[in-house]
């Protein structure tokens, strides 16, 4: 349970921080979807990796 209440709050966390950036719409929920579609992979790749390059593959 507790696992699943962590990767639920780190998962919030990503979606937010995605409608925080600057890209168009269309790219802000394709980025969300993957995210949460692929778990604690998607939250991972999402924090160390894709949050510093969404904005360049969405403008």
């Amino acid at each position: 349970m507790l696992i699943y209440l962590a990767g639920l709050i780190c998962a919030l966390w990503c979606v937010f921080d995605i409608l925080k950036k600057p890209i168009t719409l269309p790219g802000k929920v394709l980025t969300a979807v993957a995210v949460l579609l692929t778990s604690w992979i998607g939250i991972i790749v999402y924090y160390l990796w894709a949050r510093h390059h969404v904005t360049e593959w969405f403008k």
